[in-house]
């Protein structure tokens, strides 16, 4: 009979999966993953080909966790409003992990990319129903309002400034607003994205 794996995948990656969010991405490493897990580095060898794989499988964990969960709180009822809400929260709660993805540019990825950009879409679609936009005008809308939306969480984070939500809220208006009467975004998504093309590449760059 063969000897039945007392290290399994699923265990490996709930504790990457909570090292995460709890410190970021910026020091997992297979020595730290067996260390928080009290196991050797010998099963992450066995079960996956490396650290890559590890961390692309924990963001398609925080992928779901933030399209399901995390992001589809209600502060305001109004939905695209209350998503960046739910993402500046996110950020607060979890800065090292919101920095690692988004500021330090070192976890960028576009699987974390397209789940905020696809909700925006959504949210954006169900505050404004009525809207005659065609695609692209809606897509520019989101890119703009998801850079207002990360550049307040990073001030907020840094310790920058602090913010009233009723504060936040106007501003969040007030940039939507703008975006929906102006075309301040004259360029296609893939020529201007606010979003990492590659797990190597971060907002940061992307808005230089």
């Amino acid at each position: 009979m063969a000897r039945k794996k007392e290290i399994s995948r699923d265990m490996i990656l709930d504790v990457a999966y909570k090292m995460a969010i709890n410190d970021g991405l910026d020091g997992m490493t297979a020595r730290s993953i067996a260390k928080a897990g009290h196991f050797s580095t010998q099963p992450l060898y066995l079960e996956f080909n490396g650290m890559k794989e590890i961390r692309a499988e924990v963001l398609q964990m925080i992928s779901a966790e933030l399209k399901n969960k995390i992001l589809q709180k209600e502060y305001t009822g109004e939905a695209l409003v209350d998503l960046d809400l739910a993402y500046i929260d996110f950020a607060k709660t979890h800065n090292k992990l919101f920095s690692a993805m988004f500021v330090d540019g070192k976890f960028g990825s576009q699987i974390i990319s397209d789940t905020l950009m696809n909700l925006g879409l959504e949210k954006f679609k169900e505050q404004y129903p009525n809207t005659d936009y065609s695609d692209q005008k809606i897509n520019d809308i989101v890119i703009a309002n998801w850079i207002s939306a990360t550049g307040m969480a990073a001030l907020v984070v840094n310790q920058v400034a602090k913010f009233s939500q009723d504060q936040i809220v106007n501003v969040l208006n007030a940039q939507i607003h703008d975006a929906m009467l102006n075309d301040r975004l004259d360029v296609t998504a893939e020529e201007n994205s606010m979003f990492a093309e590659d797990e190597e590449a971060s907002l940061k760059d992307n808005l230089a």
